[in-house]
C-alpha cells in the first residue's frame, strides 16, 4: 500500500463501510477502499500530469471498482444504491 493510506485509515474506512475492522474482504469495504485510492490519484495526477504509471493504476483502480458495483448490484440492490450515495459516485 502507499503511504498516504496507513493503518488508521484502513481500519475506519473499514469499519464505517463493512461493520468491523476485522471485516477486509466485504463487497462495500473494497469498493470504498477502492474509491479512496482513486479519489488520492486523481489528486495526485493534477499536480503531476506527466505521471502516467499512476494514471495506469487510477485507470486498473477504476475498471476494479466498476466490476465490484456491478457484482454489488446484481446481488444486493439495496446495498447497491446505499453504498452509491455514501460514498457519492452517482447523481
Amino acid at each position: 500500500m502507499a503511504v498516504y493510506l496507513n493503518s488508521e485509515k484502513l481500519q475506519g474506512i473499514f469499519k464505517e463501510y463493512a461493520g468491523s475492522e476485522k471485516n477486509t474482504g466485504s463487497t462495500e469495504s473494497q469498493i470504498a477502499l477502492f474509491t479512496y485510492r482513486i479519489q488520492s490519484l486523481s489528486e495526485h495526477l493534477k499536480d503531476h500530469k506527466k505521471d502516467h504509471s499512476c494514471r495506469r493504476t487510477l485507470l486498473t483502480l477504476v475498471g476494479k471498482r466498476k466490476k465490484m458495483l456491478q457484482y454489488l448490484q446484481g446481488k444486493d440492490l439495496t446495498k447497491y444504491r446505499s453504498l452509491i450515495s455514501q460514498l457519492g459516485l452517482r447523481k
